[in-house]
């Protein structure tokens, strides 16, 4: 089995051939503005733009904890928009990110994933401004993708973040 690819650049512009998913986790309250998120808009503004549109449609879609948005941005290149925090500030309930809700989201983008023949391109999700763990996402990652022959890189932008 494969592993998860560390390189030190930025996950908007993934270099190898073929169709790519870049995949992070939002929150679920519909706020986009701090983070990776910011990284996507200067690229795109699709993912913004349609990640508010689910929100705000909400009552009427499948947007919450766990959900997956795909957004094409480029003839290869997709957004996962992965809800995997609950809120975006650490509270009486801890921190926002919710470890449950990733891995539902990184089965929905395996599947989507291996529908398109593509690779998956990521920041350390849900380890930013949601406040987890690497030493939890990662064995979901290796799991739901790698596990599944999902090629994986993962990029580190500046300092390292262990």
């Amino acid at each position: 089995m494969s592993e998860i690819t560390y390189v030190r650049g930025d996950a908007t512009a993934p270099s190898v051939k073929g169709v790519k998913v870049i995949a992070h986790v939002c929150n679920d309250i519909g706020g986009w503005g701090r983070g990776f998120v910011l990284a996507l808009s200067r690229r795109w503004p699709e993912p913004e733009k349609e990640y508010r549109a689910w929100h705000r449609e909400r009552a009427s879609n499948d947007f919450g904890l766990g959900a997956v948005q795909f957004v094409r941005v480029a003839p290869y290149i997709w957004v996962a928009n992965m809800v995997g925090q609950r809120g975006t500030r650490t509270g009486s309930k801890g921190v926002p990110v919710r470890y449950e809700a990733i891995d539902t989201a990184l089965e929905r983008l395996a599947g989507r994933a291996a529908e398109l023949g593509a690779s998956v391109h990521m920041p350390r999700i849900g380890c930013g401004l949601a406040g987890g763990k690497w030493s939890r996402v990662e064995p979901l990652i290796s799991e739901r993708l790698v596990g599944k022959g999902i090629a994986v890189t993962v990029y580190d932008h500046g300092e390292d973040r262990s």
